[in-house]
């Protein structure tokens, strides 16, 4: 069985990750989707509502599961005897990064393809920072992530903006 490991913090899974995991599913009989539980970077959601949403956007797959798991990726693309690692890109700038992270996981694990799935044109903008600065400002993001991911989003920010008398989360697009 070929098995492909595709990891993200997924914060939140948008229908960018929809599409690769889609995509990649069809490339192999199974696929495992990773929620990573601490990336280095500020999180709105915990690793169990990532999980959640995921699970739910990603339900009509019927050759994958979905996972939390933290420490390095080749480690746990190993622990599910996966084959390769997939990843999306969108823009140059995920190609710079994608590619210094191929090398690394290449070098520390020799066994495993490293699969770079190219974005679709119709959400080779999304990026989840993207969505996060839109929906925190209350702009309308239905047509970027899942509805139930939607409904995620406005609760997290009624609740950050009921804590304040101002918008709390903020980050740039350009992040």
């Amino acid at each position: 069985m070929r098995r492909a490991f595709y990891p993200a913090s997924f914060d939140p899974i948008h229908y960018g990750h929809v599409d690769i995991a889609q995509r990649a599913a069809k490339l192999f009989d199974e696929l495992v989707v990773g929620v990573y539980d601490r990336p280095n970077k500020r999180l709105l959601f915990t690793a169990q509502e990532r999980l959640e949403m995921v699970e739910e956007a990603l339900k009509h797959i019927p050759n994958m599961q979905v996972a939390v798991y933290g420490g390095l990726t080749v480690d746990y693309a190993h622990q599910v005897g996966a084959i390769a690692i997939v990843r999306g890109l969108r823009v140059f700038s995920d190609f710079e990064l994608e590619f210094r992270m191929a090398l690394a996981n290449r070098r520390l694990a020799p066994d495993l393809e490293i699969v770079n799935l190219i974005a679709g044109e119709t959400y080779i903008h999304l990026s989840s920072s993207t969505v996060r600065e839109i929906a925190s400002l209350g702009g309308d993001v239905s047509d970027m992530v899942p509805p139930h991911v939607e409904a995620f989003l406005k609760r997290r920010f009624a609740e950050l903006n009921r804590q304040s008398d101002r918008p709390v989360y903020m980050v740039s697009i350009t992040d």
